[in-house]
């Protein structure tokens, strides 16, 4: 426990000489920051990311300005990072980007009335909201893109990425009147752009997926144990739940509805019980696939247990077999990382190197994660797809971003009369300078149940 809150503090540290991190929630499991401190963070973070990060992203793409509009209750997916935690967004929001060069820098525009705590320049004037109108929001938008003559404009107008997508019909018509025919035909998809702003983490943020990722672990150990599961009891919408609400009791919400499912039972169980039968049973294996969202990074796990029987003390070996094949898979995966190589590219050679290394029936289908749960960097595979993902498969893989090690094998249990038995296992990784690396480690034992 200290060295988790030692952790949370080193990562807080590095931005305020002094602050305060909320309890933890129990013996086993990480601290979780305060709300006031995890607000002070993400403005760091963000000022940080739009001071050092966006600049370069703007060039490498060819961008000169970068337009994103949106409305209240409906955010831009990319705005909503840029934005600092704890913001009120009234009405309709335009920011604006416009490279000057390397000298001068990008300028971050902001025409709305939203408080931006000086991440961005308020550009409107504030009497455009009285009786008096001397200057529309949409005007002053025309104005401030016909001052600057930007040769190529990005708009979130995504065609692959669905992040990349949130400008609506309606506003882009707004737009598009407000800076004219000649502008308008400077209009591209801001797609690259928004790819590399939202797939690029910095070392900080990949601090913070690994705390949600401890976390995540933690409610995953807690609830494969006889604390929470009382075998012939507890049903799998039982596990469901206490990990759902065991996320909102930390202030925190789930990345997407969590799943808890037998995964494995004996032929003869079947028969007894049906194969609907959600009750967790001795001999059974138990599956999940969960996350949650600290601060605006996501975790998505899936992990294995298994219910002893009487008079058992581990997992029978062939199914120690199968979780070995399994981390096997899992080195094959992290060892072909390349950068500037497609998710494609990525997917055929990892199923090249399994299946000459004679791992059974590898399946690969992983994705990246991050701001977003499922994009915005390159899809390597899906389950029903084991070759080539027009689109999200074509993105290339760039340094400092985080994924899922998604993947299963599957073999024959010779103790349930030749029944094959696939496993699947999900876990955090980040790809930085220095290779692959799992956050917050991995599973290589099955959890057990007593």
């Amino acid at each position: 426990m200290i060295k988790k809150l030692v952790f949370a503090a080193l990562i807080l540290s590095a931005f305020f000489p002094i602050c305060l991190i909320a309890r933890p929630s129990g013996p086993d499991f990480p601290a979780v920051l305060s709300i006031r401190d995890r607000a002070n963070l993400v403005f760091k973070i963000t000022q940080k990311r739009l001071d050092q990060l966006l600049p370069g992203l703007m060039r490498e793409t060819g961008f000169e300005m970068w337009i994103i509009a949106c409305n209240e209750d409906n955010l831009d997916p990319i705005f909503e990072t840029m934005m600092p935690y704890e913001n009120w967004c009234p009405i309709t929001q335009i920011l604006v980007f416009f490279d000057q060069g390397p000298e001068k820098g990008v300028e971050r525009l902001n025409i709305s009335r939203t408080d931006t705590q000086g991440l961005f320049k308020n550009v409107w004037d504030a009497a455009a909201w009285d009786t008096k109108k001397k200057e529309s929001q949409w005007d002053c938008l025309g104005r401030i893109v016909r001052e600057r003559d930007p040769k190529k404009i990005g708009i979130n107008q995504g065609n692959v990425q669905w992040a990349a997508g949130g400008l609506t019909i309606v506003l882009k018509q707004l737009l598009v009147e407000a800076i004219g025919p000649k502008y308008a035909a400077r209009l591209q998809s801001a797609e690259p752009l928004a790819t590399l702003w939202c797939e690029t983490l910095l070392e900080e943020e990949i601090d913070l997926m690994e705390q949600a990722a401890a976390l995540s672990h933690a409610i995953i150990a807690q609830i494969f144990s006889n604390k929470i599961v009382t075998p012939g009891y507890t049903t799998t919408d039982d596990l469901r739940f206490h990990y759902w609400q065991k996320v909102a009791n930390l202030g925190l919400k789930v990345s997407f509805s969590p799943f808890f499912t037998i995964r494995g039972r004996r032929p003869q169980d079947i028969e007894k019980y049906g194969k609907d039968d959600k009750v967790i049973r001795p001999g059974d294996f138990i599956h999940c696939d969960v996350g949650l969202k600290y601060m605006r990074y996501n975790s998505d796990h899936q992990e294995m247990a298994y219910v002893l029987r009487a008079g058992e003390t581990d997992v029978p070996e062939t199914f120690k077999k199968i979780m070995a094949e399994a981390n096997r898979l899992q080195d094959v995966y992290c060892g072909e990382f390349k950068a500037g190589l497609t998710g494609n590219m990525l997917l055929a050679n990892m199923l090249r190197k399994a299946k000459e290394a004679g791992i059974p029936n590898p399946r690969i289908y992983s994705h990246s994660l991050g701001y977003f749960l499922h994009e915005p960097g390159p899809l390597i595979g899906l389950p029903w797809e084991q070759v080539n993902n027009p689109g999200r498969g074509d993105v290339e893989l760039v340094p400092n971003s985080c994924f899922t090690a998604e993947m299963s094998v599957t073999m024959p249990v010779p103790e349930w009369g030749g029944v094959d038995f696939r496993l699947p296992l999900e876990q955090d990784v980040a790809f930085t300078k220095d290779g692959v690396t799992f956050l917050d480690g991995r599973q290589t034992r099955f959890h057990l149940i007593k």
